[in-house]
């Protein structure tokens, strides 16, 4: 990925956790139990050593008590006018994970009834472990081959391909073609 293309808000991710964390009460100790991850890996994520997978950060947010959406960084350069309508693509909170996949916010950031997400994906990447949460979701590929598996069900979807399914289901992607996909999601509610 281009120089440019890196997300110049990744390190707010660890300190948000951490912070969130401390706010709790809660020891690093606590929240590796409460995600199945390892204390080593948390610490990692908190000081900003190690991306997180979308995975452990799907389930450090539930064990925290918020969405996915909390963790992304805040723009503070729209004009008061916009906020809460207009998302300039220089202005997208953007959050980065392992395997150099990053995700985008195209809505604003907290809209109650709907999230829509530009999701960059390089060759290999992959959610890794299935992953549940309320709401519904749409996926469309724009760019690439990505392969979804739903519950038991697997599909492989090209440009221009879309899937539909309850979120609550176990769900994981992963790009198994030699280019970068892009894939916009929709999701609603608000609870990725």
């Amino acid at each position: 990925m281009p120089e440019s293309d890196k997300d110049p808000a990744a390190p707010l991710i660890g300190a948000r956790i951490r912070d969130l964390r401390k706010r709790q009460k809660l020891t690093l100790a606590d929240l590796a139990t409460a995600t199945d991850l390892s204390v080593g890996y948390i610490s990692q994520i908190e000081r900003d050593l190690a991306f997180p997978s979308i995975t452990a950060l799907v389930g450090i947010a539930k064990s925290l008590g918020v969405t996915v959406q909390w963790f992304f960084a805040d723009s503070t350069s729209e004009p008061p006018e916009e906020k809460g309508y207009v998302v300039r693509r220089a202005n997208r909170m953007r959050l980065s994970y392992d395997q150099g996949i990053i995700d985008e916010l195209l809505t604003p950031k907290m809209s109650p009834q709907i999230e829509m997400i530009h999701t960059f994906l390089p060759p290999g990447a992959e959610s890794s472990k299935s992953y549940s949460h309320e709401g519904e979701e749409v996926g469309l590929v724009l760019e690439g081959q990505v392969d979804f598996w739903v519950g038991e069900r697997h599909f492989t979807l090209n440009a221009g391909d879309s899937i539909s399914y309850a979120s609550r289901e176990p769900h994981r992607y992963r790009n198994t073609g030699t280019t970068a996909a892009v894939v916009i999601w929709a999701i609603s509610p608000p609870s990725f």
